[in-house]
């Protein structure tokens, strides 16, 4: 873990040849596939500006679900788009569209807000060097009409612990159905039991519909349903806390935690959650990436969540949201969030499923951020102090030359600033992290904590320039 400077060393410089051209079978995608958010959205650095949201002009009505990161490999001739059962790819969205609109459920009914992670308006961009880091872009829901819980472990025969059986037994009392209602729209996701205290850990989106005056039912694989009200959330790194109300009788089982860090390609995982109100449904599968950057929006209106995901390929669907993603030996690796989904048919109106492309948050950043929740209710956010354009038309994230309401792109006296990057400067590498986007830089800085000293590559005019910045720090989602 790097310590804090005071001051950073004057930046050194090598002469860089200018990056290659696209190749015309590997065309730069336009602007719709990526999150239409104006050139000066912030990033995480000015103290005020907090994640860039969204537009709010409404795409054709498209169904949804999660999405996730890791290197990527180069990018397809056709990125990979569409939505939860909506029409294939962005084009058909105007400029300024939102990412993707809230799924519309067969006949007319109260749209359900924020289950199960992204709908799918994902689009894998060309990467800068290294031929592809890319990032994917999604928005949430899930259109989940019950959420039935299921008996877990009645009458079965026995199985070895280490088994997949074995493990999913011994997980699913610790796993819990969340049903969300406001006034307006309800939903369902998934949660597990955090620790000793009642503490359930989540998805922001599975309970952002309720966080104001709605109320949360949380139901246990047994059928026992406790009210709860939620201790914390944190839109950026779509994580939330909630505490159980009345609870006191209940021998709570926190899962146990791995570390996500050890995590490696190919290492076994196992899912567990609710998709489609299916409560107690157990999928498994592998992990696909490592480092995926995920950029995805609640659909509406309100501020975008990034991360660097755990991709996996096991089933996961609306309604997974929240839930725990496990490796071989039963311990919590990930928090399911999004998904990439191909559409379905119907114009529209009915929902795809998981082809295999699933997301998580990693436990040791989710687990970071639930610790903030529960000592403050606010999230913690590591910043760099300056503002990047969020278009992908550029080989890394580049400074914005105009921030948002007027003010400066590098904060005066901030981390940028005292490291000596300008606004115009791109971004290329960050740690040993290569970054092709405004997204993917947010989604690296935030698996940081404040305080954490981060080598920086960035070009100017022509040149490769390389700097230490000491990562400030914004509390609460702006």
């Amino acid at each position: 873990m790097s310590t804090e400077k005071e001051g950073q060393g004057r930046p050194q410089e090598r002469p860089v040849p200018a990056p290659p051209a696209v190749a015309p079978d590997e065309p730069a995608h336009p602007a719709a596939s990526a999150p239409p958010v104006p050139p000066g959205a912030p990033v995480a650095g000015a103290p005020a500006p907090g994640v860039p949201a969204p537009p709010t002009a409404p795409l054709p009505a498209l169904p949804g679900a999660p999405a996730s990161a890791g290197p990527a490999g180069p990018p397809p001739a056709d990125p990979p788009t569409g939505t939860f059962g909506g029409p294939v790819g962005p084009p058909a969205a105007p400029p300024d569209a939102p990412w993707a609109a809230f799924p519309t459920a067969g006949p007319p009914k109260k749209r359900r807000g924020g289950l199960i992670a992204a709908v799918l308006a994902a689009t894998l961009l060309a990467g800068g060097v290294g031929g592809g880091v890319g990032y994917l872009v999604a928005d949430r829901d899930g259109t989940v009409t019950s959420a039935t819980a299921s008996g877990a472990g009645e009458g079965t025969v026995a199985r070895a612990p280490e088994s997949v059986a074995g493990i999913a037994e011994a997980a699913l009392p610790s796993v819990v159905t969340i049903e969300a209602q406001s006034t307006t729209e309800g939903g369902t996701g998934t949660g597990f039991v955090y620790d000793e205290d009642g503490h359930i850990l989540t998805n922001n989106h599975v309970v952002a519909s309720a966080a104001d005056g709605g109320t949360l039912t949380v139901t246990f694989s047994d059928g026992a349903s406790y009210q709860a009200e939620v201790v914390g959330r944190a839109e950026g790194y779509d994580v939330a806390v909630l505490r159980l109300l009345d609870a006191g009788d209940r021998d709570l089982q926190p899962l146990p935690v791995g570390d996500s860090d050890a995590v490696a390609v190919g290492d076994a995982t196992i899912a567990i959650g609710a998709p489609f109100g299916l409560s107690g449904t157990v999928t498994t599968g592998i992990v696909s990436a490592k480092n995926r950057p995920v950029a995805s929006s609640d659909g509406q209106g309100g501020n975008a969540s990034y991360m660097s995901a755990l991709q996996t390929d096991a089933s996961i669907n609306p309604g997974n949201s929240g839930g725990p993603l496990l490796n071989g030996d039963g311990e919590v690796i990930g928090v399911n969030s999004a998904i990439q989904s191909t559409p379905g048919s119907g114009m529209g109106q009915s929902q795809a499923g998981s082809i295999g492309l699933g997301f998580a948050i990693p436990i040791n950043q989710a687990q970071r951020v639930a610790q903030d929740l529960i000592d403050s209710g606010q999230p913690v956010y590591a910043i760099i102090g300056a503002s990047v354009e969020m278009r992908g038309d550029t080989p890394g994230a580049r400074i914005s030359e105009n921030a948002p309401a007027g003010e400066e792109a590098v904060t005066p006296g901030g981390p940028a600033a005292g490291a000596g990057l300008r606004a115009g400067d791109v971004i290329t590498r960050f740690g040993d992290r290569v970054i092709d986007s405004g997204p993917t830089l947010i989604s690296e800085i935030w698996t940081y904590k404040p305080g954490d000293t981060v080598e920086v590559t960035y070009q100017r005019d022509g040149r490769e320039h390389t700097a230490e910045i000491v990562l400030d720090q914004r509390v609460g989602d702006a």
